[in-house]
């Protein structure tokens, strides 16, 4: 069973690992610096559907069965999928699954769904609930933009600060630990509002939060960031990402060169100048940890990962009656060993 460090920390005992993944992606993150990673891009960004929330149910069907496909498995082998999207009543992963018939657990996350969806999924499977387990979560640029800010014919202008939600899905499959990556441990994020209102600046937002886990992370476990080849944010973007170093300074655990974004990852912002401060939505940390970095953990090529996804947990009635936008931030530890050596 998972040993419990500190005031917030899981160490997992057995590690699982992560059996298979794949990632999904539309036609601007097929441009960008990742595209070659993905498992399945599209030039319509419809997907074949007839609308966009439809759209992105098609993705993260599409994500799961590819990562069972590379599994070799089918969907009765899973004991439970853990999902979740941007959408009301996350209709993009209900609508995804609906049809495979396996034990279904919805989340809210907001960006932060794919770290809390796999922690949950090694839990299961550390402590026996389990055998197999699968995270899953997915964005839209289009149906975000319906639901959270103004419809795509407003062509309203963007602020610098603002960030562009991938079109991507991404999915994991985990079991019993046999290869790697191995998930070490995981810290569940608390709720931190320092009272940011502009929804047009979720990194400045969600940065607290990300820096309340990993000092949490680094108090409970005795580690601190250079024990890490990457120390992974998703999706603070520049603006963020900026105020998550300065903050980390100020508490005594510096990032420097460690620390890199999965917003200011999967577009090449010379190419596409209109993704501003960097990406954002579920769909854009999923894709990158499952389209690139699981890949990196396997081959050698990364040995130590921390995955802190984090969330701005608004809506736009809250926005709209004038409250302050919530982070939170959920971290994972991937290895590519399942102890200290």
């Amino acid at each position: 069973m998972a040993q419990r460090l500190g005031e917030s920390t899981l160490l997992l005992q057995t590690p699982p690992a992560a059996v298979s993944w794949a990632a999904v992606g539309g036609k601007k993150e097929a441009e960008g610096p990742l595209g070659a990673c993905f498992d399945c891009t599209s030039q319509d960004s419809a997907f074949g559907r007839k609308s966009w929330e439809a759209a992105e149910s098609e993705m993260q069907h599409r994500a799961l069965e590819t990562a069972l496909d590379k599994a070799g498995f089918g969907p009765g082998q899973l004991q439970c999928v853990f999902a979740g999207d941007l959408l009301n009543q996350c209709i993009g992963s209900t609508y995804g699954l609906r049809d495979m018939g396996v034990p279904y657990v919805g989340l809210f996350g907001a960006c932060s769904t794919m770290a809390e969806g796999l922690a949950l999924a090694a839990l299961f499977v550390e402590g026996g609930f389990a055998r197999h387990t699968a995270a899953v979560t997915s964005s839209h640029f289009c149906s975000a933009e319906r639901q959270f800010r103004f419809p795509l014919e407003y062509g309203g202008q963007r602020p610098p600060t603002a960030q562009w939600t991938a079109t991507a899905a991404g999915a994991a499959v985990l079991g019993p630990g046999q290869a790697p990556p191995y998930v070490r441990a995981v810290t569940f994020g608390r709720i931190v509002d320092l009272g940011v209102r502009d929804a047009a600046n979720m990194g400045a937002a969600m940065a607290p939060a990300a820096a309340d886990t990993l000092c949490r992370f680094f108090r409970d476990t005795g580690l601190g960031p250079d024990r890490f080849d990457l120390v992974l944010t998703g999706d603070l973007g520049q603006v963020g990402s900026q105020l998550l170093c300065q903050l980390m300074e100020r508490e005594g655990n510096p990032l420097g060169r460690r620390h890199s974004d999965c917003g200011l990852m999967l577009y090449d912002k010379a190419r596409h100048p209109q993704v501003g401060a960097g990406g954002s939505g579920c769909g854009c940390s999923a894709a990158v940890l499952c389209g690139r970095l699981l890949d990196d953990l396997r081959s050698g090529a990364l040995h130590d990962l921390l995955f802190a996804a984090t969330g701005a947990l608004m809506s736009p009635t809250a926005s709209q009656q004038g409250e302050s936008i919530p982070g939170v931030a959920h971290l994972v530890w991937l290895s590519s060993a399942p102890q200290e050596e």
